[in-house]
């Protein structure tokens, strides 16, 4: 077997991807709104261990400070918890029942809280939390697209989504308008028989791109309409005609209805933020069809839809950038930008409303599924077995769609210098690979760049179990938009999880990374501390079993600790080990085994001391309890903070499962943060807690 096949065969049976959470998808982690509800704050009980440990706590506490008067839990809260002491009013009268209760109301959460973000800022001041190729359900060849996965990273706190555009196929002669509507399985149609890999791959590359025989396109009636706005059959002056649809190129995904996708997006896009919503087209269709996308983009986005600048006196060529504030509830659409024709006499024009037959597509069998995004920068070598990629026909935007990146009009990079660069509504989108080159090369460019203009970061196309680049090495270049697969739990997801954690999916970004710094490079943007973390375990309570496990009995967990820090390659635009691929910890240590899902772990302390370079707002600290086994160890549980929002002192410390929904699963911990400003510095600037 041929490596490709080889994760081809691993891509197709990965358990760590599936179809997208449908009950209460906002439970689950990746975009920041999990940390919002009251599972994620507050404890339902305490286990025998876990109080055990905290009359222990409570003991040791009381002597130091003198918890029975108001003086003693205000000095607690300060100086150990580093809060500013308002929680007095639920110590009361420093009983340990009082006691108790402060761990199990929310207070002693190890998340710190955010303010609401300053909306004052231009758009490309602010990280986004964005997802790539959302339509997907998994894997990146042959998995099913489907409006649920907008549904699902929607309401979960996405604010940028991705959607690739095919030309459509015409509806069967023998269909009615009525029953195009109506699922198959609601007409009684039997499914047809699953194929094989390599017959599939011929039929879908033998039939140049489009769907194999038997198989049509799943049908509009996913998402429900809003209630008063039903959505009327589409005009047409003809009964049938084809309509742009849903899926990722050269593979065996299936698609979806481009029509369905664009109601989920309207029906919920400002359900969790009314901070504006980013739509990235990939577009590989043909004129008409454009033109059709343009029609429904505009009807179904009626009231969200940016299609002109907010200013009515600058020009769509001269607008600058808005700030976060004048664009809520709003849809913008990153499209590749066309400049208007020049002023001739206009030929007469119908609107496309004839059957349109689907654009041919090269015939090729080259395994490759490299993303072809329209401002895209990609590389032959990525190739697996050195074949040469084959061209991905570009489809020329019409003027029409391209007129509707009003604020985020896409080009194709070429370098910092061409025209293109200067205009303050450009974005750039680079493969991580390609980003990577850019950062070793000009990497004071790169930065001065991203402080005024947006850029966006993608996984490569080889990623076929749909894993992830690691965003924090993108962010900490200063890029807005890192585009990740949701599909997937790993480092990647996690650290976007820390990053927008209880947010409307929009963060500020560190003040020498804003448009209003005078900073030149990555190196100075922001202040690199050393950073002494020691992290003392006490206990855990319902820690959830990873997939593979259901005795609870042969559950041995034990607590890894990361740390995701600047590499000094990154400050210094060196080419970064590995690429910048990994998105594994820069620092590890882990705790001993346990046997239970409520273990006592003796106050075992795992320390990190001297950790040099730390940027408190773009580290982090990801906890992952594994369970021990003889070949591969298996992920129970986990937790990712942002190091500055990672609050010292007793904490309660909520964890995800190994599909990011969030549990009951705590762990008990006393966290001591010491982060001070580097030898060469002249002053600390940071807190040193200790017992």
């Amino acid at each position: 077997m041929s490596a490709d096949t080889a994760a081809q065969a691993a891509a197709l049976e990965d358990p760590k991807l599936g179809t997208p959470k449908l009950d209460e998808p906002q439970l689950q982690a990746g975009g920041g709104t999990a940390s919002e509800f009251a599972k994620a704050k507050k404890v339902e009980y305490l286990s025998p261990t876990v109080t055990k440990h905290l009359k222990t706590i409570y003991e040791e506490i009381s002597k130091r400070y003198s918890l029975q008067t108001k003086e003693g839990q205000t000095k607690w809260l300060v100086e150990e918890q580093q809060c500013l002491g308002g929680d007095t009013a639920k110590l009361q009268d420093g009983s340990f029942a009082h006691f108790a209760e402060y761990f199990l109301s929310g207070s002693a959460k190890v998340m710190k809280e955010l303010p609401p973000v300053d909306e004052s800022y231009p758009i490309s001041n602010y990280f986004v939390s964005s997802s790539h190729n959302t339509y997907l359900t998994g894997n990146q060849l042959s998995s099913e697209s489907s409006v649920d996965a907008y549904k699902n990273v929607l309401l979960r706190g996405c604010r940028c989504v991705e959607i690739d555009v095919w030309d459509g196929e015409p509806p069967s002669s023998s269909s009615s308008e009525d029953d195009s509507a109506t699922p198959a399985a609601a007409k009684g149609k039997k499914e047809k028989p699953e194929l094989g890999i390599r017959k599939r791959l011929e039929l879908r590359f033998g039939r140049k791109g489009t769907s194999p025989p038997g198989e049509k396109s799943k049908e509009l009636g996913q998402s429900p309409p809003k209630s008063g706005d039903k959505v009327e059959p589409w005009r047409s002056n003809t009964l049938m005609r084809a309509e742009p649809r849903v899926l990722h190129g050269y593979t065996l995904t299936k698609d979806t209805p481009f029509r369905a996708v664009c109601a989920t997006i309207r029906d919920y896009a400002f359900v969790t933020s009314n901070h504006p919503v980013i739509v990235s087209l990939e577009v590989h269709t043909s004129p008409e069809q454009q033109e059709i996308m343009v029609e429904i983009m505009t009807e179904y986005w009626k009231g969200m839809l940016v299609d002109l600048p907010l200013d009515p006196s600058q020009s769509a060529e001269e607008a600058s950038l808005p700030t976060l504030k004048q664009l809520e509830k709003k849809i913008l659409v990153k499209v590749k930008y066309t400049p208007p024709k020049a002023a001739v006499p206009a030929a007469p024009t119908s609107q496309p409303t004839t059957l349109q037959a689907p654009a041919p597509a090269p015939l090729t069998k080259s395994k490759n599924i490299e993303t072809m995004d329209d401002s895209a920068s990609t590389s032959s070598s990525e190739l697996p077995d050195g074949q040469k990629k084959p061209p991905v026909p570009k489809a020329k935007i019409t003027e029409a769609l391209g007129r509707l990146g009003v604020y985020t009009k896409a080009f194709h990079f070429k370098s910092f210098d061409q025209p293109e660069a200067k205009i303050p509504t450009h974005v750039f989108s680079l493969s991580e690979k390609a980003l990577m080159e850019v950062h070793e090369t000009q990497p004071s460019e790169l930065f001065k760049h991203n402080k005024n203009f947006f850029m966006r970061a993608y996984p490569k196309g080889l990623r076929l179990n749909s894993s992830n680049l690691n965003p924090s090495v993108f962010w900490r270049a200063g890029v807005q938009i890192v585009a990740l697969n949701w599909q997937r739990w790993d480092g990647g997801m996690m650290q976007n999880e820390a990053m927008f954690a209880g947010t409307s999916g929009w963060v500020l970004k560190p003040e020498g990374y804003r448009s209003t710094s005078a900073v030149t490079n990555q190196k100075n943007a922001i202040p690199h501390h050393n950073l002494d973390l020691s992290i003392e375990f006490l206990a855990g309570q319902d820690i959830p079993l990873p997939p593979e496990e259901d005795d609870p009995k042969d559950f041995k967990p034990f607590v890894k600790v990361e740390l995701h820090v600047e590499k000094h390659e990154e400050r210094d635009g060196q080419p970064i080990p590995g690429g910048g691929k990994s998105n594994k910890g820069e620092f590890k240590k882990k705790t001993k085994t346990q046997r239970t899902p409520n273990p006592d772990f003796g106050r075992e302390v795992v320390k990190f001391e001297g950790v040099k370079g730390v940027t408190e707002e773009l580290t982090f600290v990801r906890f992952k309890v594994m369970d021990d086994e003889r070949l591969s160890d298996d992920l129970a549980a986990w937790a990712c903070f942002r190091l500055d929002r990672l609050q010292p002192g007793v904490r309660m410390l909520h964890l995800y499962d190994s599909n990011g929904v969030l549990t009951k699963g705590v762990l008990f911990v006393r966290i001591r943060k010491l982060v001070s400003k580097s030898a060469s510095a002249s002053a600390s600037v940071g807190v040193s807690v200790t017992k």
